[in-house]
């Protein structure tokens, strides 16, 4: 597709979805080759350096180097996940642009309580202030026009329909990973021996916040681990 015809798709539904049948037959590095050279830069791709991170951060990083990686800092990461950032910045090379919020933990938290505590309208905002806002900020500063996420439909049940490709807020938006299963995920990290985050092996299959995360237990859907499954979505992917 030329970009005339990504114009018209930006604008017409059913030209998406043909590009998305199409991408759908392609592998996860063939999509974002596709995209690296037909969609607009700057290009950057956004972390949260959770549980399987690496396969997303070692797919792009492999085609683009120098791609912008993006990680919003809530304040409230787990020493683990501090960790396993450096680490793959050392290992991959990553040219890592962290962001946070303009108001730091102490000043929210007097300012407003412990939100998460609050009930899923102040768990919201929580996360308007700490990733939305700070995420916005953080694409506009890097003038992108084609941001890459590493979420999937296995994920949770509000990801189950995520296409491939997708235009939002006047950016294109690539899910390269949309259909990959863990075993996929599983596989690809084994063939390029990249870790998982340190705390999977303690059965954290989610990562976000320190005070809303709890490791999965029998029963649990994947999505319960967060927020105590209130909310899945912090609103920058939704």
């Amino acid at each position: 597709m030329n970009a005339p015809d990504l114009l018209n798709a930006a604008n017409e539904p059913a030209l998406l979805a043909e590009l998305n049948r199409r991408l759908s037959r392609q592998s996860a590095a063939a999509r974002v080759d596709w995209a690296l050279a037909h969609l607009p830069g700057a290009f950057a791709l956004s972390s949260s350096f959770g549980a399987q991170a690496a396969v997303s951060l070692h797919l792009l990083t492999q085609r683009q180097p120098d791609l912008p990686v993006i990680l919003i800092d809530t304040g409230y990461l787990f020493p683990e996940t501090l960790h396993f950032v450096e680490h793959l910045r050392e290992r991959l090379a990553l040219n890592l642009q962290v962001r946070q919020a303009l108001l730091s933990p102490a000043q929210m938290e007097r300012r407003y309580g412990a939100l998460w505590q609050q009930g899923h309208d102040a768990i919201r905002f929580y996360n308007r202030i700490r990733k939305v806002e700070p995420m916005q900020q953080a694409l506009a500063e890097l003038g992108v026009n084609t941001w890459f996420a590493g979420i999937r439909r296995q994920q949770s049940s509000s990801r189950q329909h995520i296409e491939i490709l997708e235009r939002r807020d006047g950016r294109w938006k690539v899910h390269p990973l949309a259909d990959w299963r863990d075993r996929d995920i599983g596989q690809y990290l084994q063939r390029f021996d990249l870790p998982y985050h340190p705390l999977w092996q303690q059965g954290y299959v989610s990562i976000g916040d320190t005070h809303s995360t709890q490791p999965w237990r029998v029963g649990m859907r994947e999505e319960d681990t967060r927020f105590a499954g209130l909310l899945r979505e912090c609103g920058l992917h939704a």
